[in-house]
């Protein structure tokens, strides 16, 4: 697996992903969005991970945006292409049957915030900054930001957002509930790890079924929803995990998870 902009790392049962383009504060042009797909393929086959960690090389960026010097030329179809690639890639981020955790140190702009918000959990450094300054650009959002922005935070605080181009501090980001925790710097990545260990201490089948019934639920009406809920309610009663899980609780003992 060869990758220039995205480096995977792997500790035990957690993934580190770190968008790795400092020079540009690790802006996504089409090679770092297509590394990133490759990860995702490895992450799927690897049923030894069962979290993830998503962060940007160096203190200043998580991603500064998609690439304004490869998208500046593009045409209308082009521009559409680039665009789709950039969804497709987000949305195997979210879909991925693994918990993602945004660790975000400072700028989250653009296809950047974009990417935080494909991802289920957003822990900010208290240098990160957010925004979607697209239309201060030329254009709209193209990665989700007009689509997950206000599912996240709202419909009014969404179109304040992107219709202004402001761009916000941690500490309003975490008011408005964009992100879930803010920390000082330094120790950005020792409460992801903390989150991802509680994460990977319960039952690895579970936590995927949970995630697969909040995305798909969201989508539909209550009514749906709760019969997508006891779908995955009901496949937790095939696993070895939840045998293990109860008789454990039972016999006031620790559990034993195989992810089975």
């Amino acid at each position: 697996m060869e990758l220039k902009n995205v480096i995977l790392e792997k500790e035990g049962h957690l993934a580190i992903v770190t968008i790795n383009r400092p020079k540009a504060l690790n802006a996504l042009n089409s090679e770092t969005l297509k590394d990133l797909d490759t990860v995702i393929d490895n992450l799927e086959k690897d049923n030894n991970i069962y979290a993830v960690i998503l962060t940007g090389s160096g203190e200043k960026s998580f991603v500064a945006g998609a690439d304004i010097a490869e998208m500046k030329d593009l045409s209308e179809e082009q521009g559409k292409e680039f665009g789709i690639l950039g969804n497709n890639v987000f949305l195997r981020v979210e879909n991925l049957a693994k918990p993602v955790i945004a660790a975000i140190s400072g700028f989250a702009l653009g296809g950047g915030c974009e990417l935080s918000m494909a991802c289920d959990i957003r822990i900010a450094s208290e240098r990160a900054k957010f925004g979607q300054p697209e239309a201060g650009l030329g254009i709209t959002p193209g990665f989700g930001g007009t689509q997950r922005l206000p599912r996240i935070v709202g419909l009014g605080k969404a179109k304040e957002l992107i219709y202004t181009c402001d761009i916000i501090k941690a500490d309003e980001a975490l008011r408005i509930g964009l992100v879930n925790k803010v920390v000082p710097l330094e120790n950005l990545m020792e409460e992801a790890k903390s989150m991802a260990a509680k994460i990977i201490a319960n039952a690895p089948i579970a936590v995927k079924l949970c995630k697969d019934a909040i995305n798909r639920g969201m989508q539909v009406g209550i009514d749906k929803a709760v019969i997508i809920e006891a779908e995955d309610f009901g496949k937790c009663f095939s696993s070895d995990d939840q045998t293990e899980g109860m008789n454990a609780f039972l016999e006031r003992r620790e559990k034993n998870f195989q992810n089975k």
